[in-house]
């Protein structure tokens, strides 16, 4: 078995926390929240709603972000310790069950890694890392780990596209031939710098488009083989200063049985003009995922599925089940294997774009 520690030392983690056994609770999950600015304090409001669940620490470098926080638990009945260092934190503060992780793309890395050494339940957010080699040395920390790892794919956890997968995988619609997707919409939010260099987010496809990807690689259920991209700036030159992000792409994947993937993403969408599609193409009909509607082949008329909890917010359908998933000793839906082989897809569309050729699975992936 791999010495998870070796993984610390390789990623040059220093004054990290002893190993300790993975605590489960019997009663109340104690969580821990490390980054709360834009996501993070999205991911906390929703997970103040999970029944259950005691928020009992947060930590931002920024100490007004985590005041922010602390206030928010405050405001919601409960009492969270404010902290600046997340390895101080897990060192000193003994009663956190779990933690809760949504800090910058770059750290996602040497923060789970650090997390995961000490033995807490982790759900942190996508992507797993920047590179193939970093994503899977998450994931084997991830398999050695006490605690359970849950990744931030959390449109998995959306009632109508979870719904629609249901159904998709148990044959309803016969074998999957196609998905088509697109997300235009405005540009990323322009007061968080790292967001536009891809030195820092390994560029939109990795950062942004990887959701619907994973998507449609769920529904297919195999990772492609091929990938055909283009994309790069077209309007938002050098905007914000310093820019390094495209502001559009298209993508064609190729998969083993033959199926295929094309998606457009665009942020110069003019409001309300196209927005988001998901479709899935099967051989007795398609579906819209975000719709949870789908239509056979030979007739007309959408057909409504029936959907659970169909109005809840794909956030918190995804915290609710890591606490689940944390006192049931399960695998996330979105485990780290499927994140591992979201994320190399995203890798692998980024490479061909900026190569301008096709680029195969196997070149990039490595027998991953």
């Amino acid at each position: 078995m791999t010495d998870r520690r070796g993984f610390l030392k390789s990623a040059a983690i220093a004054g990290a926390p002893a190993i300790l056994p993975a605590q489960t609770p019997s009663d109340t999950l104690r969580v821990a929240f490390v980054g709360v600015g834009n996501r993070g304090s999205f991911l906390l409001q929703n997970m103040l709603r999970v029944a259950g669940v005691r928020v009992v620490a947060v930590c931002d470098i920024l100490p007004d972000r985590a005041a922010a926080a602390a206030k928010a638990v405050a405001d919601a009945g409960g009492n969270a310790r404010q902290w600046t260092d997340f390895r101080k934190m897990l060192d000193q503060q003994k009663d956190i069950d779990a933690v809760v992780l949504a800090t910058p793309d770059f750290t996602h890395k040497d923060f789970d890694l650090a997390i995961l050494e000490v033995g807490k339940h982790l759900y942190a957010e996508k992507p797993l890392a920047l590179t193939v080699d970093d994503c899977k040395m998450v994931a084997r920390a991830a398999a050695e780990a006490k605690g359970v790892f849950q990744a931030g794919f959390q449109l998995r956890h959306d009632p109508r596209r979870n719904g629609s997968m249901k159904f998709i995988h148990s044959g309803g619609m016969g074998k999957v031939l196609m998905c088509h997707g697109i997300r235009h919409g405005g540009d990323l939010p322009r007061d968080i710098p790292w967001y536009f260099d891809k030195k820092n987010n390994g560029d939109i496809v990795v950062d942004q488009g990887i959701h619907i990807l994973d998507l449609f690689t769920w529904a297919i259920g195999a990772h492609p083989v091929r990938a055909l991209a283009s994309g790069g700036t077209n309007l938002f030159i050098d905007v914000p200063p310093g820019r390094t992000v495209m502001d559009n792409y298209n993508l064609i994947f190729e998969y083993p049985g033959g199926e295929r993937v094309n998606f457009s993403h665009h942020y110069f969408d003019p409001p309300g003009f196209s927005g988001i599609q998901e479709r899935v193409f099967c051989a007795g009909g398609a579906i819209d995922l975000v719709q949870a509607t789908w239509i056979p082949r030979d007739k007309r008329g959408a057909i409504k599925l029936d959907v659970p909890d169909e109005k809840e917010d794909s956030t918190y359908m995804a915290l609710k089940a890591f606490a689940e998933n944390v006192r049931g000793k399960k695998t996330p839906l979105n485990s780290a294997e499927s994140g591992v082989r979201s994320t190399v897809q995203a890798i692998m569309a980024t490479k061909a774009i900026y190569e301008k050729r096709i680029v195969t699975w196997d070149e990039v992936a490595g027998g991953a």
